[in-house]
């Protein structure tokens, strides 16, 4: 069943991971069973998700269908940014200079801050009392 023209790749972002496969083709964007835009909604997070084909001019060039989870669409429009990136790097190897350059293979390791105990969140503190 498995196609050897088929690379996988994945890509996190906060709590969203994208599962990605990238095969050769007309340049169609599938996001959960729908099109790119109709699932992001927002031309930002477009713009945001496919700035690795962008950069490398391989819009046209290739299909893919991402599976994304968890989080936000902001963060899972960066997740699947980066699984473009790690896939286009897959697909040719001479392309890593210049993803790498924009940034676009770091995986942005900022997450949420953990809530402490004796406070009600992660940096607030309960309201203190003199008297």
């Amino acid at each position: 069943m498995a196609e050897s023209n088929v690379i996988v790749a994945v890509g996190r972002r906060k709590e969203a991971v994208v599962r990605i496969r990238m095969r050769p083709g007309s340049g169609q964007r599938v996001v959960n069973g729908r099109n790119l835009m109709d699932y992001f909604k927002r031309a930002v997070l477009v713009t945001l998700a496919e700035k690795p084909m962008a950069m490398t001019n391989m819009a046209d060039k290739v299909d893919f269908t991402a599976n994304c989870k968890g989080g936000g669409l902001s963060g899972q429009a960066g997740a699947l940014s980066l699984g473009l990136a790690r896939a286009l790097q897959k697909l040719d190897p001479g392309l890593r200079p210049l993803l790498g350059n924009e940034g676009l293979l770091t995986r942005d390791a900022r997450m949420k801050e953990r809530k402490k105990y004796g406070q009600p969140g992660a940096r607030k503190r309960f309201q203190f009392s003199k008297r």
